[in-house]
């Protein structure tokens, strides 16, 4: 009897009978596109487990679809085989009639097909411009200025935007900064964007001192739905550019002057005041001062001023100067002197 009982206690309840697996891959959700002339290049992640959350062991059918927005149906481009969890891609060479007429937008898929052709559905859309892509920029050429880098090009279309791409070569090798308010590096690769082909464009977010490589492409740009897609154009060759300071700061300006008597303590003097200067690499200034037809003479010493402002007690009542000053930079290149500014020493 205990043996019986033993027995029947042994034996489990057997559960609901559970449908057999599909076997159907995830889904691909990371897909993106990129067209460079008349290819377009697209990536994605394949997953590793399918539906069921079982992991795959076997290669994988990938069907790519291409599909223009005013048509229903997805056309097959391609029929991939790839392992789970790798890495996707695939480039599409579009026929002549994708390739050409006005910008108009061009959708793929991914769809992952189990053994049977069957799926889980279509990958996110990634989507980009069919049409004929600008015109390549030409002449492409650049010049140093103390405002930034000027660059110019043969203008074809102001309905196109630019894209300026530039690379920082050589990094000034500036002291390290630290702290909250330390300026951060500057990126090796930046993008700049001109909304209109005008032929020309200022970057002015150079630092002097580095040396970059610049190359423009135009690019057509359309909204749909909310989103800003773009169809570029052909890189332009690289050109380079060694950004040097050597332009002087900005001449000063606002020179006054005001003229003291002497008295029993003090002796006659005149003292000088202007505006100060904006320029980043400022040192300071230098004072000029000259008396009826003399040549000017430098009297504020060998080393810049560092304040906009003198005291020139080297005068004589009842005598008539005339004062210019001129800015210093880090790097020794001085401005053009300023305005004059007369003065004369009162006799008493």
């Amino acid at each position: 009897m205990a043996l019986l009982a033993l027995a029947l206690a042994g034996c489990g309840t057997p559960g609901p009978p559970q449908p057999p697996s599909l076997n159907l891959p995830d889904q691909v959700a990371d897909l993106s596109a990129m067209r460079a002339g008349d290819r377009v290049k697209l990536t994605w992640t394949m997953p590793t487990r399918n539906t069921d959350r079982l992991p795959m062991k076997t290669n994988v059918t990938a069907q790519v679809c291409r599909r223009e927005q005013q048509e229903s149906a997805c056309a097959p481009v391609a029929h991939l085989s790839l392992a789970p969890g790798s890495a996707g891609s695939f480039e599409d060479t579009l026929p002549a009639p994708l390739a050409s007429d006005s910008p108009r937008p061009l959708t793929y898929t991914v769809e992952l097909q189990n053994r049977g052709g069957r799926s889980a559905g279509p990958s996110n859309a990634a989507m980009v411009l069919a049409g004929e892509a600008p015109a390549p920029v030409n002449s492409l050429a650049a010049e140093v200025r103390k405002s930034g880098v000027v660059l110019r090009w043969a203008a074809a279309d102001n309905r196109s935007s630019v894209r300026i791409h530039r690379k920082l070569l050589t990094p000034h090798s500036a002291p390290k900064q630290e702290g909250p308010l330390a300026a951060p590096p500057e990126p090796v690769d930046q993008n700049l964007l001109v909304p209109a082909d005008r032929g020309q464009a200022l970057d002015s977010s150079i630092s002097f001192g580095n040396t970059y490589q610049y190359q423009v492409q135009r690019i057509a740009r359309v909204s749909i739905d909310g989103h800003d897609l773009e169809l570029p154009g052909q890189l332009s060759s690289a050109i380079f550019v060694d950004a040097q300071d050597v332009f002087p700061p900005a001449v000063p300006t606002g020179l006054a002057a005001v003229a003291t008597a002497p008295s029993a303590s003090t002796g006659p003097s005149i003292d000088l005041n202007w505006e100060p200067g904006a320029d980043a690499d400022l040192a300071g200034y230098y004072v000029y001062r000259r008396e009826n037809d003399v040549p000017w003479q430098r009297i504020s010493g060998d080393q810049p001023m560092p304040a906009p402002a003198f005291h020139d007690t080297g005068v004589h009542p009842g005598h008539t100067y005339h004062y210019a000053v001129s800015a210093i930079d880090r790097t020794g290149h001085e401005s053009a002197r300023s305005a004059e500014a007369q003065e004369t020493v009162p006799t008493s």
